[in-house]
């Protein structure tokens, strides 16, 4: 890059924000005599004017290959900016206070662009640290998920377990839909069986196979006993007779109607 005085005034005056300005006192090469100055720092430059209000700077000092230290003055809060080589100058500066001093040397020590450069080499490696460990945290969360995924291949074990239960309940499934009138079977449907004969249903009815067939019919509940009227077991006796009679020649005559319709819709 190609610079020039005039580039450089142009530089030093534009609106481009300043890293630091303010009043410093400037020690002169010639004379030990100190002189007001404003200073302004743009990235590794430093320019200085006679006032605030000057268009054109007096110098620039370019801060690359250089060290600011402290150093021994008759001005108090002095300091130098020391160029390496035997014929350098060194430029020796004092603020007008002991915060003021911190803060430039603070700025100038950060200007140059080695500095920058370590700067950037540091960050990088934070970076890369932070990266590592947050990827090893990352590791064992993982591993769960491997779990899961291969969970559901056991699945085809319990098939089947499955499969048997549904078996069983196809088995049990002629035994709900059998019809059934006062808790008892009436009649056999399963598919594939002959239909019981008139006279087993006959004496199923009548209560003759308490042991192959269905329950009887709960006993009704008792009546209050009137004047005239048999009392105590042999009433209980006669009305259960009656109605068992005539619960079993309903069914009878169920079982014949329904055998009758059956033989009529054959061919």
């Amino acid at each position: 890059m190609k610079l020039n005085e005039r580039s450089l005034a142009f530089y030093a005056t534009c609106d481009s924000p300043a890293d630091s300005a303010g009043f410093l006192y400037k020690r002169g090469e010639r004379h030990a005599a100190y002189h007001r100055r404003w200073f302004v720092l743009k990235g590794n430059m430093l320019f200085y004017f006679e006032e605030r209000e000057s268009r054109e700077p007096v110098g620039v000092i370019v801060l690359e290959g250089c060290t600011v230290e402290l150093c021994d003055s008759r001005e108090e809060f002095a300091f130098a900016i020391r160029f390496g080589g035997a014929k350098s100058r060194t430029y020796v500066l004092a603020a007008e206070s002991h915060a003021a001093m911190e803060a430039w040397v603070k700025a100038l020590s950060r200007a140059s662009f080695d500095y920058m450069r370590l700067v950037v080499r540091e960050l990088e490696q934070q970076l890369a640290r932070a990266q590592w460990s947050s990827n090893a945290e990352r590791a064992p969360e993982r591993q769960p998920e491997r779990v899961l995924e291969r969970e559901p291949e056991r699945a085809p074990e319990r098939e089947p377990e499955r499969m048997l239960e549904q078996e069983r309940e196809q088995e049990r499934e002629p035994e709900r839909r059998a019809p059934r009138e006062n808790g008892c079977a009436v009649w056999n449907i399963v598919p594939d069986t002959d239909p019981l004969p008139r006279s087993a249903v006959l004496r199923r009815a009548s209560g003759c196979e308490a042991e192959a067939g269905p329950r009887p019919p709960p006993v009704p509940p008792r009546c209050r006993v009137s004047s005239g009227e048999p009392t105590g077991s042999a009433a209980e006796a006669s009305a259960f007779s009656r109605l068992h009679e005539r619960y079993g020649s309903e069914v009878a005559r169920l079982r014949r109607e329904w055998l009758e319709r059956r033989q009529g819709q054959r061919p």
